[in-house]
């Protein structure tokens, strides 16, 4: 686009989502189910939460972390689902152009930081399994706040960077996005300036941001599942495997659904599809983590039913 041409266009000051527009007669049954795995997601990974602060059991390494991971998940879903639930009673989506980008900019900060908290959680797990008589050294309470301080700082710069670069963008329409979210994915395309930057900043956080705590996380567990396997009685493998059968699930889930949402091709997929592979790692992973944890996790689930007992009798 000349510079002439871009002068001559309207310039975008809100977007128009076209996610779940091929199903106007299902947007009631879509803002149930979407409100149901909101309110599971916010009641379970606050009770996790709760758990994890109130139960003497659970004051470890392992439980300090998941009680970020939990806090993450509500920040994490917050940022898309309630928005996604008023438009469902709207004829026109909307979203204005200084609420995209701040959606754009909690999303990709609660995404970068789930990635590297993982990875971290993983450390958790080597530490705890290879390396038991160092555990309380190297897994101190100064280096597991470090580490979560790291986390989110690592989604911050990442998440303050994108959404920097996207206010330089020359949108000029249309305004159509189809989802039900803004991403820098999807910015970009609507851009009729110059993107290089941007993309070129994009594939070297997917590489930082993304990649690296994936191949981290993934060579933790080729030691951790090496180590297991030496420990000679069946018992002890059992019960060593146990302590990070939980975050393993999580892990999988998350970076499963992140690789099939960001590096999959995007020619042959409908919009249907598009939004189905969203909806997974947007709205159903973060609803599946506590769920994963209480039910794999005899130590969260034997402490979640002591909590909401104890809770009741209070009541």
């Amino acid at each position: 686009v000349t510079p002439l041409e871009m002068n001559n266009q309207t310039h975008v000051t809100e977007f128009l989502f076209l996610g779940f527009s091929n199903h106007s007669n299902l947007q009631a049954i879509f803002f149930l189910v979407f409100l149901v795995i909101y309110l599971t997601t916010l009641l379970g990974n606050t009770l996790i939460i709760m758990a994890t602060r109130a139960i003497p059991a659970l004051h470890t390494p392992m439980y300090y972390f998941l009680g970020n991971l939990s806090f993450l998940d509500i920040c994490y879903t917050s940022t898309t689902i309630p928005v996604m639930l008023v438009n469902f009673f709207r004829e026109k989506k909307t979203i204005s152009y200084e609420g995209c980008l701040s959606q754009i900019f909690f999303f990709v900060t609660c995404a970068g930081t789930e990635g590297v908290l993982l990875a971290a959680m993983a450390y958790d797990r080597y530490v705890a399994i290879c390396r038991p008589l160092q555990y309380r050294v190297l897994m101190s309470l100064k280096v597991c706040v470090c580490l979560v301080t790291g986390s989110w700082l690592c989604g911050l710069v990442n998440s303050v960077t994108h959404t920097v670069l996207a206010t330089t963008l020359t949108l000029c329409g249309p305004n159509q996005i189809s989802h039900f979210l803004c991403d820098i994915p999807l910015l970009l395309k609507l851009s009729c300036s110059d993107t290089s930057v941007n993309e070129s900043v994009l594939h070297v956080a997917s590489a930082t941001i993304g990649l690296s705590p994936c191949l981290f996380t993934a060579g933790s567990y080729v030691l951790i599942i090496s180590a297991i396997l030496r420990i000679p009685s069946a018992q002890g493998r059992s019960k060593a495997f146990s302590t990070c059968a939980s975050h393993l699930t999580v892990v999988v889930v998350f970076f499963g659904t992140a690789n099939f949402n960001y590096d999959r091709p995007r020619e042959g997929y409908s919009l249907d599809m598009d939004i189905l592979v969203s909806v997974l790692f947007c709205v159903v992973t973060p609803m599946l983590n506590p769920i994963i944890y209480s039910l794999r996790n005899k130590e969260v689930k034997g402490a979640l039913k002591k909590f909401t007992r104890k809770k009741w009798v209070l009541y």
